[in-house]
């Protein structure tokens, strides 16, 4: 008999409506529920990607022994990390807190108010590698709920009380300088392996913000070898088992095997990283002109379109770690991308068969599981036969669409699309792409239809997530706020339309007005969100941007287009955190260094002006785009008839007073209120910008 989760639109929530597990949502009744019963409440969070999710779901909450239990003595909620972050973020706090390490599925014990005692992750169903099992963590925590309950209740006690004490000051930080910048990239050079490209570890996540600031950083400051970790950073990624060579874009993070050999990836595609690493590797060409770069932002713009937008226009959220293996009709991590030489064969014949298994490290024994290999370049250098080697992947594309496909959590969630519609609007401007600035433009109008919402007559606010075009219960965090923002400043640069402008406007007044403290720092849920245990305020990153820097550089990047000094000003007090964090840990802030960067170069701003149909005004309009200077603002328009002010004044105020300059389209550079000569000639302008080799 399905669950309470039976009505929930989170597809990782509908994947446990028909668990034995008497699952409540998150919600006051689930609270409620437990202090009625005085029992404590189990909250289990993960997402719809999650391998180990799936594998506790199918070992522990599909079996009904371990169910009866959890019915009888707990109040189970179950939370989609993506649809909750605040709940997630709160609870991993305390996780990492009281172990030293989280990640999901996380699982939490705590009593009806909310308050933590008892934390874990994977808990496999008999004991293992040290682990305990579920049944016996159960066991244990109904055993002091029952018979030690001051000590439980003092512990709970203790934890919030050390969460609630967390929030962080940066009055006195001061703004970030070219020291801090600098210390940073020494930091960074520590922790790189220039054997390899990679930083050092293990598991190796793709640093998209840390090559942001790298790049930008060797723009404004000349610095070789930034310039050059960002290149074999950019090259490690592109060449391991991380991408996937076949159909574009890239999974989660991989792993250095115990026993030696290539590296391995976790599976899951989420839409965070390839919207960050399409730009990152957009960007790498723009200031490099390298085909590898090109080649990989293309093809990872292409993958998000094929296989991550939905059908009303915008992109999901995920594709999982998990798809049936043929073999054995099961779910299995990676059987959709594995290849054994025999495969390749079947599809290529001998010849291209055996060219595949040496271009791509495919081997007899294989290099992942069950004879099967993930494909990689393993060489140095380019491929030999490009054209060749581009006709075997599309073949393999091919006929890889005919096996069972991962399964997809269709979510649209608000912070990842603003990513994507960045990362297309700039892909299809760059590489002459008109499709990708359509996409983007449909990925926006959905999130302004469909996000936008208007509660109790209160002025609109932004929802996190949408599934088949509905919008879902939850607000939008900061992330949200400053990401949407973030993608529709882009596209409007690309595509001279000041609306968007105006709705990037419309996000940063109210994280102004709901999400900024007095000092400046921010928090990642509003002023009236619903009260956690506390209120969740995280300035690093994760995968994705944090939303306190994401806001940062969206409240920059409108102040340089609109000369508001209350967006300038609040930027500047939330940036406050990247001096102090940044030298000590970089790769945690690699996106708050990269709007400092922005806030050290100006950031400049850029009006191009003249007819819509002039072809000179579209290359003034594309050597701007294309310019490397950290940051820069770009608003294109038209004249106005009699001479006077632009037309579009009321869309982009750079053009205010913008005329042509002897009847020819014209670009007008302003930085630190000084501005250079106005230029009609694309090469010029360049140079005034940081000139692009990509162009």
């Amino acid at each position: 008999m399905p669950n309470r989760l039976a009505q929930a639109t989170s597809p990782y929530l509908l994947q446990h409506a028909d668990n034995p597990v008497d699952w409540w949502p998150w919600e006051v009744g689930a609270f409620e529920e437990a202090r009625r019963r005085d029992v404590p409440v189990f909250l289990s969070v993960g997402y719809s990607a999650c391998h180990w999710c799936h594998v506790m779901a199918h070992e522990s909450f599909e079996d009904d022994d371990t169910a009866a239990y959890l019915n009888e003595h707990f109040v189970s909620v179950k939370v989609d990390r993506e649809e909750r972050p605040d709940v997630d973020a709160v609870y991993m706090e305390a996780v990492q807190a009281s172990t030293g390490q989280g990640g999901w599925p996380m699982s939490v014990f705590m009593t009806p108010d909310g308050e933590p005692f008892y934390f874990g992750t994977y808990f496999p169903p008999e004991p293992r590698h040290g682990m305990p099992s579920l049944r016996q963590v159960l066991e244990g925590v109904h055993n002091a709920w029952t018979s030690r309950r001051d000590e439980v209740g003092e512990v709970a006690a203790k934890i919030t009380k050390d969460l609630a004490g967390r929030e962080l000051s940066i009055e006195s930080a001061g703004l970030p300088t070219d020291e801090t910048q600098a210390l940073s990239l020494r930091q960074l050079t520590r922790d790189i392996d220039t054997a390899s490209g990679w930083f050092k570890g293990d598991t190796k996540f793709p640093p998209s913000m840390v090559v942001e600031f790298l790049l930008r950083h060797h723009t404004r400051a000349g610095s070789v070898a930034a310039l050059e970790m960002a290149e074999g950073l950019c090259g490690a990624m592109a060449r391991s088992s991380l991408y996937d060579q076949v159909g574009g874009g890239f999974h989660r993070y991989v792993l250095t095997p115990r026993s030696g050999g290539p590296l391995v990836p976790h599976f899951e595609k989420m839409l965070y990283d390839n919207a960050l690493l399409c730009r990152v590797y957009a960007h790498l060409w723009r200031a490099t002109g390298s085909d590898l770069a090109r080649r990989v932002a293309l093809e990872t713009a292409d993958f998000m379109v094929r296989e991550l937008r939905t059908p009303e226009g915008g992109f999901a959220s995920a594709l999982d770690a998990d798809s049936e293996d043929p073999r054995t009709g099961k779910p299995a991590e990676g059987a959709y991308y594995a290849w054994t030489p025999a495969q390749l064969e079947e599809v290529l014949g001998a010849e291209d068969g055996a060219l595949a298994a040496a271009c791509f490290g495919v081997t007899q024994e294989g290099t992942f599981e069950h004879g099967a290999s993930v494909l990689r370049l393993p060489q140095d250098g380019p491929v030999v036969d490009a054209g060749r080697i581009a006709g075997i992947r599309q073949r393999l594309l091919a006929a890889r669409a005919a096996r069972p496909a991962p399964g997809r959590d269709d979510k649209v969630v608000a912070a990842w699309n603003g990513l994507a519609v960045a990362a297309l609007a700039e892909c299809g401007a760059y590489f002459d792409r008109p499709d990708l600035v359509e996409r983007a433009t449909e990925a926006a109008d959905l999130l302004v239809r469909v996000h936008f919402r208007a509660e109790d007559g209160r002025a609109p606010r932004l929802a996190r997530t949408s599934k088949d075009g509905q919008v879902g219960a939850n607000a939008g965090v900061l992330e949200d706020y400053g990401d949407v923002a973030e993608g529709f400043l882009a596209l409007a640069a690309v595509t001279g339309e000041g609306v968007w402008l105006e709705f990037a406007g419309f996000l940063l007044d109210l994280v102004l007005d709901r999400f900024t403290a007095g000092d400046g720092s921010l928090y990642d849920t509003a002023h009236d969100a619903e009260r956690l245990i506390r209120r969740p305020q995280d300035p690093t990153d994760t995968a994705a941007p944090s939303g306190w820097t994401a806001a940062a550089g969206a409240l920059l990047s409108y102040a340089a287009h609109t000369g508001s000094e209350a967006h300038r000003t609040a930027a500047e007090r939330a940036l406050g955190v990247v001096r102090a964090l940044g030298p000590r840990a970089p790769r945690f802030i690699g996106h708050g260094l990269a709007v400092a960067e922005a806030l050290l170069d100006g950031p400049r701003e850029v009006a191009v002006v003249g007819r819509a149909d002039d072809p000179a005004r579209a290359e003034l309009h594309r050597a701007a785009l294309l310019a490397t200077a950290p940051g820069a603002v770009v608003a294109v328009g038209e004249p106005a008839a009699d001479g006077g002010p632009g037309a579009a004044d009321g869309e982009f105020p750079l053009l205010a007073g913008r005329t042509p300059v002897e009847g020819r389209a014209a670009a007008y550079v302003c930085r630190h209120f000084v501005c250079a000569r106005p230029t009609a000639d694309p090469a010029e302008l360049a140079a005034q910008l940081g000139g692009p080799a990509g162009s």
